[in-house]
């Protein structure tokens, strides 16, 4: 099945890919630059302030952890910049493409080096709307429209539960700073907080990270471009969530909920996504499953506590991101080449494609774990680790060498099938070797499998030690790598994984068409995500039809119930309302007044003629006048006269040119009384239990002290709207402006045309009004 965004064009591409490339490979070497400050222990931190009076900066953190994931995110973009520039050169839309690629690596970088959890969640949006974008790249498809919409859908669901969390633990810690976060851990822990505060980040990490039950769009997300998923889905984006359990390692692990959560929901994600890797024929579906079953192995070993564990799960992070990258961009070659990328039909590529096929074998074998690749050290330093863990939990071993199996035999379908086994079809296109833009990558990748694997010190060095020294402390000193352990249990662990591996490869077809038949016959997420949004649509279809009437008092009468509800709810489930007020000293003048004004009220209410109502209308603000002017008030007082009789206008002059008030023939004024009633005695509730608590004068104070030094103004009303609330007082502003051109765009859409006879001579022969109707007219 070929790539629907991919365009066959000779093999000189333009020049528009490569200056983000030069930038990504620019950025790689000024990181790399930093290798040895940061093997020898150096912490490097960057500060600008961003919003102090709420403790949030602009704070990035360069450590060995950081370092490792922006070595990955600009060595493999650069890659990626090069082979894309070829892959869709031609593409009307390569430009667009560039832009949104380039913006994600941006904002992944600014992810991993963010030191503030308010900016670093900035950028996870950030990461999140350019995958969207470059996974909607074939927006006309509608399969490409689809996985970007469920995509954004189900990893911005997240985001807001991590927000969430992000804000719980900076008001638990008293700072937003992560370098800050990670002195506080035992603290942490012992908090009431912690459990929502960890139960909200893991929802925001498992989404972007596609842990199950949250796996189904990663596979989905295919629909991009292959160097989308070769950048996105295997080595960054993906690995955000990872990224973000690593980071909070020291401050929220260690106990039995972190424990218990990542290892149950790792290995069961590793276990599951091996397995339908291995039921696939579209070789990057194969890829996206097997990168599931690695972000289930990473979150696995983020669970347990032992230097074993992260060590392996730093190498493995390292040898993943290098294969999985290299395999996608083979299976980009093979799709460029021959316009296919069915298993069951590709064979025989290796004599046209020799090139791709020795990347290809590079790759594969460090992903199957064969010595002398960096897989196999990493594979070793996985079973050493899970080994180490308590024997209650020895049923997750399994879990994981029955994954590597399945890896085995997948990279074998990868990248054996397709080069050496026997063709069972003819492929769109004869096959021909991928231009060197597009070996450059995975050749170099591959390579570097074989290289790391056969020199492990530097990569221990470098990498491994500052890395697993950001997570367990710089006490902590990382396992040894090295191919030969001596004979051990890892070993002989190595060994059955393999010759397993190579029975299950040679066996591999009826055991797919068994996982077919299986999955044919099990619930699929994919499945349930269309029901979700069908039944998403009817609600809101349901919704519309209630709430969308076209009547403008049904919509005033829907928010003023919203209000009622959320408002009285809170009250009665808080038991917050006030005690009955002392009204025994109250004025005979204060109490003729509040007579009066709730007369305006009733009169407003009950009458069915617009000109009383407007009367009545203008009683109530009279009174709200006089109210002010026995509390000494005479400025608001005025204030409200001229406010009240500017209303009374401009309500005057819309409501005679409204229709009639009963056009629906339905008299809804009962309804309209009762929420009137319970709305006006819930909101006197709020305002009594107000004034049952001791004021706050913080503000007052504040504004009284700084009016005339910082305003030059002794009114402090005025001070306050002009000076202190500029930007506010002319939102206001704004908004009656718009309300005011609104109001007049109605009333003039209700206006008669210029040669329209006027109402009082009718063209047509009418019903007589009757007196009711007259009336309110």
């Amino acid at each position: 099945m070929a790539d629907p965004q991919h365009t066959q064009t000779s093999s000189q591409a333009g020049w528009i890919g490569l200056v983000p490339a030069v930038l990504s490979l620019a950025l790689f070497a000024a990181f790399a630059s930093q290798l040895p400050a940061i093997a020898a222990g150096d912490v490097q931190r960057l500060v600008w302030e961003w919003v102090p009076a709420l403790g949030i900066s602009l704070s990035f953190l360069l450590d060995g952890l950081s370092l490792t994931f922006a070595l990955l995110i600009s060595g493999i973009g650069g890659m990626v910049f090069l082979y894309a520039n070829t892959y869709l050169a031609g593409h009307p839309q390569l430009t667009r493409f560039m832009l949104f690629l380039t913006g994600f690596m941006l904002a992944m970088l600014g992810l991993v080096l963010a030191d503030n959890l308010i900016a670093l969640f900035v950028f996870w949006e950030l990461t999140t709307i350019t995958s969207y974008l470059l996974i909607g790249f074939g927006h006309a498809t509608e399969n490409g429209r689809r996985s970007a919409l469920q995509a954004l859908f189900v990893t911005g669901a997240g985001a807001l539960a991590l927000l969430a969390g992000f804000i719980l633990l900076g008001i638990t810690a008293g700072t937003f700073e992560i370098s800050a976060l990670m002195a506080q851990g035992d603290t942490l822990r012992a908090h009431a907080l912690y459990l929502p505060i960890l139960i909200l980040i893991i929802a925001g990490t498992f989404t972007k990270s596609a842990q199950f039950p949250f796996h189904f769009w990663l596979p989905n997300a295919m629909a991009a471009p292959t160097p989308v998923s070769a950048f996105l889905h295997s080595a960054t984006m993906v690995k955000a969530g990872v990224y973000l359990m690593a980071r909070l390692y020291p401050t929220l692990s260690g106990t039995d909920v972190w424990f218990w959560t990542l290892t149950i929901a790792g290995a069961f994600t590793a276990l599951f996504a091996s397995v339908l890797a291995l039921r696939q024929t579209d070789l990057k579906q194969a890829l996206a499953y097997t990168t599931l079953m690695a972000l289930g192995t990473l979150t696995l070993f983020l669970g347990q506590s032992s230097s074993y564990a992260i060590t392996g799960f730093v190498t493995f992070l390292v040898v993943h991101s290098l294969y999985k990258a290299a395999l996608f961009l083979v299976v980009g070659c093979i799709d460029h080449a021959t316009g296919s990328r069915d298993a069951e039909t590709l064979g025989g590529l290796g004599r046209a494609m020799p090139v791709t096929a020795a990347a290809a074998a590079l790759a594969a074998l460090s992903m199957a774990g064969l010595p002398p690749f960096l897989g196999f050290i990493g594979k070793e330093l996985l079973y050493a680790g899970i080994l180490a863990l308590d024997a209650k939990v020895l049923i997750f071993a399994a879990a994981l060498i029955a994954s590597n199996v399945l890896m085995f035999a997948v990279a074998g379908i990868v990248a054996l099938r397709p080069f050496w086994g026997r063709a069972h079809g003819v492929p769109p296109r004869a096959p021909t070797e991928a231009p060197l833009f597009m070996l450059i990558g995975p050749v170099i990748l591959g390579a570097l499998g074989l290289m790391l694997g056969l020199f492990p010190a530097g990569l221990q060095t470098a990498l491994v030690d500052p890395a697993v020294a950001s997570l367990l402390g710089q006490d902590t000193k990382a396992k040894t790598l090295t191919l030969w352990h001596g004979v051990n249990l890892p070993l002989i662990l190595s060994g059955a994984t393999i010759a397993a591996g190579v029975m299950l490869y040679l066996t591999h077809r009826p055991a797919r068409a068994a996982l077919v038949w299986l999955d044919d016959r099990t619930p699929s997420f994919d499945a349930g995500w269309d029901r979700f949004l069908k039944g998403l649509k009817a609600l809101a279809a349901w919704q519309t039809r209630y709430l969308q009437t076209g009547v403008l008092r049904n919509y005033i009468a829907a928010t003023l119930a919203t209000v009622l509800v959320a408002i009285a709810g809170t009250m009665f489930a808080r038991n917050a309302w006030p005690q009955m007020p002392d009204i025994s000293d109250a004025s005979w003048p204060l109490i003729a007044i509040c007579l009066f004004t709730c007369a305006g009220a009733v009169m407003t209410a009950l009458t069915s003629s617009r000109i009383a109502a407007m009367a009545a209308l203008g009683v109530v603000g009279i009174g709200v006048a006089l109210v002010f002017i026995v509390f000494s008030a005479p400025d608001v007082a005025i204030t409200q006269l001229l406010v009240e009789t500017l209303v009374v206008v401009l309500v005057a002059v819309a409501l005679l040119r409204l229709p009639l008030l009963d056009q629906n023939g339905r008299d809804t004024r009962p309804r309209d009384a009762a929420l009137a009633i319970g709305l006006g005695a819930t909101v006197t509730a709020v305002i009594l239990a107000v004034l049952e608590a001791p004021l706050d004068r913080r503000l007052t104070s504040f504004f009284e002290t700084a009016s005339w030094p910082e305003a030059f103004g002794r009114n402090i009303v005025n001070v306050i709207l002009v000076d202190f609330r500029a930007l506010d007082t002319f939102g206001e502003i704004a908004v009656v402006v718009i309300a005011a051109l609104s109001a007049y765009a109605l009333l003039r859409a209700t206006s008669p045309a210029p040669n329209t006879p006027p109402r009082d001579t009718p063209t047509r022969q009418i019903a007589t009004p009757s007196r009711a109707e007259r009336s309110n007219s």
